[in-house]
């Protein structure tokens, strides 16, 4: 699996060797890992990153892990996994009624780790294909690419962030949201809104030339955004909405 579109899991412990080992196994297993130590970095990355699953140890020293569980389940809609002790009942249980959706016991088998992390992530994709999930988006993935919607950062393949005008970010946005389909000029302007930041001919022409120039290994045979002619433009990969 590429890396850059695998499920992207933040574990969040203060012991470096539970951290490389959960690393080193998610990732064997086709998931992109983060790993950090303390609840600031955790705020920091899920503002920043587009996560799908965060595993919290419910023990960081001078921090209450269930705050951080419950902060966290006001802040996004992510996913948690607790890491907890084997004598530690009633803060799992605390921490299932604060919106954590499972809980793994120390010391634990990588292998049931794993079992868990994909369990979630399943339930999670069927939980947000529900209609009224369908506008909590927090980025698009295709191709490789991911475009943060919150940040509205633009992350390659190779991990590097791209530059994105007002004008870019609101086509690509605009394109993600219909992947495969045909838009005219007329629908792009009208829901990208890019007729209420710049208004002249060709708008989208151009935007969609910059864009090119940023996404495409060629841009003069461009194999994402697709001209049909006499029609409009088509994103011609498929695209993944990460909630």
């Amino acid at each position: 699996m590429n890396d850059s579109t695998a499920p992207h899991i933040l574990v969040i412990d203060d012991d470096p060797s539970i951290r490389d080992l959960v690393g080193t196994y998610l990732t064997k297993n086709d998931l992109r890992v983060t790993t950090a130590a303390s609840g600031h970095e955790l705020f920091a990355l899920v503002d920043r990153e587009a996560i799908d699953l965060v595993l919290l140890d419910l023990k960081l020293p001078g921090e209450d892990g269930l705050e951080l569980a419950r902060q966290l389940r006001q802040r996004a809609t992510v996913p948690i996994v607790l890491l907890t002790g084997r004598d530690e009942e009633a803060d799992r249980v605390m921490g299932l009624e604060l919106g954590a959706d499972d809980y793994v016991t120390k010391p634990f088998s990588p292998r049931e780790l794993l079992a868990r992390v994909r369990a979630v992530l399943r339930r999670y994709r069927v939980q947000v294909s529900l209609p009224e999930r369908s506008d909590a988006r927090r980025a698009f993935r295709f191709a490789g690419w991911e475009l943060n919607l919150g940040t509205r950062r633009l992350v390659s393949p190779d991990r590097r962030d791209v530059e994105l005008s007002n004008g870019e970010f609101s086509l690509l946005h605009a394109l993600c949201r219909s992947p495969q389909r045909v838009l005219s000029r007329d629908q792009l302007l009208s829901m990208s809104r890019l007729h209420e930041a710049e208004v002249y001919d060709r708008t989208v022409d151009v935007q969609v030339r910059r864009l090119r120039m940023k996404l495409e290994q060629d841009a003069g045979r461009p194999e994402l955004i697709v001209t049909e002619r006499g029609a409009g433009y088509r994103l011609a990969c498929d695209v993944e909405s990460v909630y």
